[in-house]
């Protein structure tokens, strides 16, 4: 390839089913030990092999570029709260990308975008981090309290502490002419 050639277009039998308003950013081949397929980066999520629906940016907690594979870790709900959704680490998913051209940068990239707001705190058994996350095409913010793991999510006085540390967060957050 020159200095300047392309990847070239994702194959359309690749094309996952986006909406009106998707645009693919960048895309890699794949395989994950369950058989082949691509990942696809858009402007509004990642579309992993082996799902029927695109992970939005702001529900992956963490992704992680080896130089080789691509470990995504997505955000599972465990408790809808007043404003905000508890959620813990969902199963890791690796992928090895042989050419993943822009790929990495892109899920980086909008992965970091989406946070507003983050911070780690104490809280009753163990830990949570506060976090506001921009969703893509959607005015404002969407907030989370992650709990860390071995962190029980059932525990009221676990729920009202995060109760407080996202009031608390969200008062320091808003616009002062609001």
């Amino acid at each position: 390839m020159g200095l300047f050639s392309r990847k070239p277009k994702l194959p359309p039998a690749d094309r996952p089913p986006l909406t009106a308003d998707e645009r693919v950013l960048a895309w890699a081949a794949a395989g994950n030990g369950e058989g082949d397929g691509v990942v696809v980066a858009t402007n509004l999520g990642l579309w992993l092999p082996g799902r029927g629906h695109r992970l939005a940016w702001h529900t992956i907690l963490k992704a992680v570029w080896s130089g080789r594979e691509l470990t995504v870790t997505p955000a599972e709900p465990v408790a809808e709260r007043d404003g905000y959704t508890v959620v813990v680490d969902g199963p890791a998913e690796t992928y090895l990308l042989l050419d993943p051209g822009e790929l990495p940068h892109q899920v980086r990239a909008r992965v970091t975008r989406s946070v507003a707001y983050t911070e780690h705190q104490p809280v009753p058994g163990g830990a949570a981090r506060v976090a506001a996350r921009r969703v893509a095409g959607v005015d404002g913010l969407t907030w989370t309290v992650r709990l860390d793991p071995g962190t029980p999510a059932d525990d009221e006085a676990l729920l009202t502490e995060t109760d407080r540390l996202v009031g608390v967060a969200r008062a320091a957050t808003a616009p002062a002419d609001v």
